[in-house]
């Protein structure tokens, strides 16, 4: 008795380009926050002025790139500025490409130099009393080192709230990452995992850096569960070329 010989190479491969077009098909878009062109959804806040006033034209669009420039200001009197998206967010990942550019404005602080950040979980523009620095909200610090020393990226800073590492409540205004010191004005990507109010990674280069959880106000204890980003002014010229979200919101609403 002859048994029939079945060639399954055509239906392994039939298959397997199948499952290769699905899992393409399922690849999540990352959706840009920043047009290329304009500020469009964007608000602007800078400490001693009314929303929306761009004090010395320090945020605006140049080749393509969000800027936060300070080559019209003579000296930097503590106008820390924020540029906020208009919509708030939950369950998402963030991504940014950065870097920074020319020299820190005179007057800045030592701090301010190679600085900027991610505002998250924060509160609204609309809702900063006017002569308020920085938003109550987490702070993913973008930092730039000075060519010499050694100075860890994606720290997380806590304006009016606390977060917690491994069960246990962390009160200090700012904590390092583990990441490495990026020297120089070379482009740098960053990502934010952010889980509501339960966990939150922060990325340098797809390198997982530092990882908390339980965001909360630091007055009321309150969770924070959902809020607005915004990235920074703070003396030192910064160029954003990439601000993209995976957002996961919808899927998490009761």
């Amino acid at each position: 008795m002859k048994i029939a010989r079945i060639n399954l190479l055509p239906a392994l491969l039939a298959a397997s380009i199948l499952l290769f077009s699905c899992a393409v098909e399922q690849e999540p878009e990352w959706t840009p926050l920043f047009d290329g062109q304009t500020l469009d959804g964007w608000d602007i806040k800078f400490s001693g002025y009314e929303l929306n006033e761009n004090f010395r034209n320090t945020f605006r669009v140049e080749d393509g790139l969000l800027v936060a420039s300070y080559d019209e200001w003579d000296h930097f009197n503590g106008e820390f500025g924020h540029i906020f998206f208009n919509e708030p967010f939950s369950h998402y990942k963030l991504r940014v490409e950065y870097r920074f550019v020319g020299e820190q404005v005179e007057g800045g602080p030592g701090w301010a130099y190679r600085n900027n950040g991610i505002m998250f979980h924060s509160q609204s523009a609309e809702s900063m009393e006017l002569n308020q620095d920085f938003p109550t909200s987490i702070e993913a610090q973008l930092l730039g080192g000075d060519g010499e020393s050694e100075r860890p990226n994606m720290n997380v800073c806590t304006p009016g709230t606390q977060i917690m590492i491994d069960g246990q409540l962390r009160t200090e205004h700012c904590i390092n990452s583990t990441s490495d010191t990026y020297h120089g004005d070379r482009w740098v990507t960053v990502e934010l995992h952010v889980y509501g109010d339960s966990l939150i990674h922060h990325l340098v280069e797809q390198d997982t850096v530092f990882t908390y959880h339980n965001p909360q106000l630091s007055d009321t204890g309150e969770p924070l569960t959902s809020g607005y980003i915004a990235l920074q002014a703070e003396s030192h010229s910064t160029q954003f070329r990439k601000i993209e979200i995976l957002d996961h919101s919808d899927r998490y609403k009761k």
